[in-house]
């Protein structure tokens, strides 16, 4: 009998994992989704973290970690804005809250004012076409499910549109990881940032730049600024340019620690570098704790998660689950110096594929509120326990295996 090539070979082992990842993910889908309606809805909540604003070198940052108190916040500085409106957003569903912003930006528009608003056709598959048709005085960039053209290799052209901004008049501006939607508002824990001050010029150049290049035909004016304080500063990851600053804030920023690292992220996949710089600041002496959520909207990303545990742990590394709720929050402090608060997960999609704006600030007020928030978040978390990830099941380190090399990819 004829042997099989080994082209053939390799064929037939990509096909076999090809199976075994689709077998795994739908039954990981279904066993979540039943955990999910097993445990139900709290009546009681989740902690939350009331608004609170602090100064900073650049204007004052309050802090959001509750859907609603935002969004009330973001609807009256639309409906008191006089000149002009950058409103974008990754998800913007077409529910009650959706159509609260919706009205809200239409009768600005039609008072005069200059509104422009983004959002990301791919995340936004499932909301009807119909709910996207702004009265014709608004102006709207639907960033398109697919954007590569005659080029469709090019890692220019892949990013999704992962933002989330507001900027109204040029005075106040919002950043952070809510998306805009009912659900949000009061079932899942994030964190959102506005500000005031002369940062705001820099969140609404990062939407002026992204509109600018995207749609030539409809420039915005864009002035200069003649703050350069590094204390505060708004980095935005550019695919389109092969700019990718926020990867390289978070290795400054952790090459740095000397005391702790505070992660709060919803998807933690980190690259190489990323997990080599957690490991090297936990080895010299740093406390390094993660926030992660129990069990998070995307499944893969949960188990792709669960494939670091070990080294993490094995460094002491701690690593805490959020329960009963979906913590979507993309912050991080060290040292009660430096904090970032923003869009970008630590993963490879938004640190080095996805437009992405993050906030850095370096304030002691801002850092220990934002500790503050992380510390009543761990009064909702579980602790992963070495003894416990080493007593998991064979099944699941078996799943962990097979996913694993589709970890490059998110």
């Amino acid at each position: 009998m004829r042997k099989p090539s080994p082209r053939r070979i390799i064929w037939r082992s990509v096909q076999s994992w090809l199976a075994s990842v689709v077998v795994v993910v739908a039954g990981l889908m279904g066993t979540t989704k039943i955990r999910k309606l097993l445990r139900g809805k709290r009546d009681d909540g989740f902690p939350v973290t009331p608004p609170a604003t602090v100064s900073t070198p650049r204007g004052d940052a309050t802090t959001y970690t509750y859907g609603d108190d935002l969004y009330e916040d973001m609807l009256t500085a639309v409906e008191g804005a006089r000149e002009r409106v950058f409103f974008e957003s990754f998800i913007i569903k077409g529910d009650e809250m959706g159509v609260r912003f919706k009205t809200a930006l239409e009768a600005a528009a039609s008072r005069g004012v200059e509104v422009y608003v983004v959002y990301d056709a791919f995340a936004n598959l499932v909301v009807n076409p119909r709910f996207f048709s702004f009265g014709p005085s608004v102006h709207v960039l639907r960033y398109p499910v697919y954007n590569a053209g005659l080029k469709p290799f090019s890692p220019r052209r892949w990013g999704r549109d992962h933002r989330k901004i507001l900027v109204v008049d040029d005075t106040v501006g919002f950043l952070g990881g809510y998306n805009i939607g009912s659900l949000y508002a009061t079932q899942w824990r994030d964190t959102h940032l506005r500000i005031t001050g002369s940062a705001v010029w820099d969140l609404a150049n990062a939407f002026i730049d992204f509109w600018n290049m995207l749609v030539p035909g409809d420039l915005i004016a864009s002035t200069g600024s003649e703050d350069w304080d590094p204390r505060v500063r708004v980095h935005r990851n550019v695919p389109r340019q092969l700019v990718f600053p926020i990867r390289g804030m978070y290795l400054e920023a952790i090459d740095r620690a000397v005391s702790h690292i505070h992660i709060t992220a919803a998807y933690f996949i980190p690259d190489h570098d990323i997990l080599q710089a957690l490991l090297q600041a936990r080895r010299r002496g740093v406390e390094v704790d993660i926030i992660q959520p129990e069990i998070s909207n995307h499944v893969v990303a949960d188990w792709l998660s669960r494939g670091f545990y070990g080294r993490l742990l094995r460094e002491g590394v701690r690593i805490h689950r959020y329960k009963d709720a979906m913590v979507h929050a993309k912050t991080c402090t060290i040292d009660g110096r430096w904090s970032t608060v923003g869009t970008a997960n630590i993963d490879r999609l938004s640190l080095s594929g996805n437009y992405e704006v993050n906030l850095e600030i370096i304030d002691d007020a801002l850092a220990a509120h934002l500790e503050e928030v992380f510390a009543r978040d761990l009064t909702n978390c579980d602790e992963l326990t070495l003894a416990e990830w080493d007593r998991r099941w064979v099944v699941s380190r078996a799943c962990e295996l097979i996913l694993r090399p589709l970890g490059p990819l998110l």
